[in-house]
């Protein structure tokens, strides 16, 4: 469906990762808690000096007494002998470290406190000394990036709407005013309503004299995804030119000179999503980006790898040959190839694309996910994670890894952890069906585990060979965890992918099904003692699948809906209504056919604990509220759990926690219990 998120992209906002300060070590190995949840460090955005001698990258850990997320920057040397924390603010975080291209200094992004308010990009000095503000920028900055030379930052900054107002303060005593909306999409998660026509914009910020230019002399589109030629001559970033932009996802690729108020010119003109993160040839004659399928399928869209030439010439896809979805293009230093990330069954990992054949060479055969990659004189790094390692960085050398970080080795150390497996089975149809299955610590042979099916969201993502804490914290509590690629989602090509297409809760609960069977039949699970639940799309296909079958003794839906049309309009996928689904009163049929969960709750038995934020506007809470008040009005044991504040993707860790807990309460009082109790039978 449309709810993207994928369980991997989901645990990284719903399990953010905790710090290690103030708890108490564990005498002896233990299996996973869910205190030990808030124990992770979590990694991410390696850059590499311009000397290729340090990594810097960002580090995050959870404030228990504050209650919140803290990120911090860190640089490790190339010969891991030395790893160096380099921001220590506790108010606010740090993000998006970038290296000045002489390597003297070290930028970041961040809302500390400063000469200017809002979000400035700092600056530290590399030989010593306290960040310092670097720029002053007027509105909500996003992304930003060096010039080769060193001598302009080039900034993505979009207007504030209250810009006129003061200060904080003058706008917290303002009387509130109507909210006016005029726009096709009108919602956004955690943007919230749309009422502006405020673009992202990119501007040429002057190192030396601090002056503030307009790249383009065009601001009526957003500019996004900019990148520098290496010999600092030009722009590319993407946009969508469309007439009426608001109701297409045409995506292009543009390039401009890098001189202010300059012309930009469209290089690509797939009707669809041109774009992604953009990589230049080392010799700058050519864009390397990912092109999209076929718009109509922009919730199951796989991207190919494409290069076009700023010669005029049309772009060329060099991935025909595979048939999986790949991201972030690198060129290689000779030019003649590109490195991708590829989304495979169960993994992701480096493959490497002949420019001239697009013969495509797998970089690491070992399962797991690598979710980032970079490349600067002449290292690469990897952020890779594996079923019994959380994300960690990697030099790839010499065809090998070698292991940069060790953040959560000592937490590791502490653990017992459940060994995951592969899982295979056959549905119905005859589709082969690819899941995971995670064992408690203590497993051993023979025996049956009660076990519970969790589905990942997306539907376009995969449950992987990554190290993801809910699994190891149900493994840990006793129960097997089973995780589904069921059709729908990535890793296994493009018909797999798009046969769900306006028929959603069909083909996913066949396959999830299967597998449970399989599970059951290579002893593993125990028949009697099966729950199921998930997140986003997850929840959504466990309203189908508690629709659907009796089996399960428990259920958790969070963020789900079980009647599509009561979100039309009422969420941010509008585009995706009227193309994929055609407007109700075009389709009314259709609405009907994939609202069964609630026009057939009588046909529900099972007792199912409803969760969501009340600030969701990817899924908002009415589609919980619903099949909430559905089961209580057939009397069948529910529960509704509102979180205040929270978005679709959880972001406050005591609320956090507060849906753990809630988990494993629910899941042992209905699945563990040695006979249903007497109000769930009916």
């Amino acid at each position: 469906m449309f709810r993207y998120e994928s369980l991997s992209a989901l645990l990284m906002l719903a399990l953010l990762p905790a710090s290690a300060i103030a708890q108490t070590p564990a005498t002896s190995p233990h299996p996973m808690t869910i205190d030990d949840v808030f124990r992770l460090k979590d990694l991410a955005d390696p850059q590499i000096s311009p000397d290729g001698q340090w990594v810097a990258y960002t580090l995050s850990s959870i404030d228990v007494k504050e209650d919140k997320r803290v990120t911090d920057l860190w640089m490790v040397k190339w010969d891991a002998s030395e790893d160096v924390q380099l921001t220590y603010n506790r108010e606010s975080s740090a993000s998006a470290p970038r290296w000045s291209p002489d390597g003297k200094y070290l930028s970041f992004e961040s809302d500390r406190a400063g000469e200017a308010k809002g979000t400035q990009v700092w600056v530290l000095d590399r030989r010593g000394g306290e960040a310092r503000q670097f720029t002053d920028v007027k509105g909500h900055l996003g992304s930003y990036a060096w010039s080769p030379d060193g001598k302009k930052l080039l900034l993505d900054i979009r207007a504030d709407e209250d810009a006129d107002k003061k200060d904080e303060k003058d706008k917290k005593e303002e009387k509130p005013k109507p909210i006016v909306i005029d726009r096709y999409k009108f919602k956004q998660d955690v943007q919230g309503y749309l009422t502006g026509n405020n673009r992202s914009l990119l501007y040429l910020y002057d190192v030396a004299t601090k002056k503030l230019d307009k790249l383009t002399n065009d601001s009526a589109h957003d500019e996004m995804n900019a990148a520098w030629s290496p010999d600092g001559s030009k722009i590319a970033f993407v946009s969508n030119h469309d007439t009426d932009w608001e109701r297409t996802i045409n995506t292009d690729v543009f390039v401009v000179d890098a001189a202010p108020n300059s012309a930009p010119r469209k290089l690509t003109n797939f009707n669809g999503e041109d774009g992604g993160r953009l990589a230049w040839s080392p010799d700058s004659k050519w864009i390397a980006y990912t092109q999209g399928s076929d718009p109509k399928f922009e919730e199951y869209s796989q991207n190919d790898l494409t290069i076009v030439g700023l010669d005029g010439s049309a772009p060329r896809i060099l991935t025909t040959k595979l048939d999986r979805n790949v991201s972030s293009p690198l060129f290689s230093a000779d030019g003649k190839s590109v490195t991708v990330l590829v989304t495979d069954d169960r993994s992701e990992y480096p493959a490497s694309v002949d420019v001239a054949t697009g013969d495509t060479r797998r970089l690491i055969e070992q399962p797991g996910v690598i979710t980032t990659q970079a490349r600067l004189a002449g290292h690469d790094v990897l952020l890779r994670s594996t079923d019994a390692d959380p994300a960690n960085l990697f030099a790839y050398e010499n065809g090998g890894l070698r292991k940069l970080t060790t953040h959560n080795d000592a937490l590791l150390a502490e653990l017992q952890l459940g060994t995951t497996r592969d899982l295979e089975a056959t549905s119905k149809d005859g589709t082969k069906v690819h899941a995971l299955l995670t064992l408690p610590p203590d497993a051993v042979a023979g025996k049956k585990y009660p076990m519970l099916l969790r589905i990942h969201g997306g539907p376009n993502g995969q449950d992987a060979h990554s190290f993801t804490p809910e699994r190891q914290v149900f493994a840990g509590h006793g129960y097997a965890v089973l995780n589904v690629n069921y059709r729908g989602g990535a890793g296994r090509g493009h018909a797999y992918q798009q046969v769900i297409f306006a028929d959603w809760g069909n083909h996913e609960v066949v396959d999830l099904l299967a597998a449970v069977d399989e599970a059951v039949k290579e002893g593993y699970a125990d028949p009697d003692h099966l729950g199921v639940g998930g997140w986003s799309y997850g929840g959504i296909l466990t309203d189908y699948t508690i629709a659907s079958t009796n089996r399960f003794k428990a259920a958790i839906s969070g963020a789900g809906v079980g009647n599509p049309v009561a979100l039309y309009g009422v969420d941010q996928y509008i585009h995706q209504y009227d193309t994929e689904l055609q407007p109700p009163w075009k389709a009314p049929e259709t609405y009907i056919k994939l609202g069964y969960p609630l026009y057939h709750a009588d046909r529900i038995h099972t007792p199912t604990l409803f969760m969501g934020g009340d600030k969701d506007f990817n899924v908002p809470l009415v589609g919980g509220e619903q099949m909430y008040e559905a089961l209580r009005s057939l009397n069948v044991p529910a529960e509704l759990i509102i979180y205040p504040g929270q978005f679709h993707g959880f972001t406050r860790p005591s609320f956090i926690r507060d849906r753990y807990q809630r988990y494993l309460a629910w899941y042992d009082k209905w699945v563990l219990a040695p006979n249903p109790p007497a109000a769930a039978v009916r």
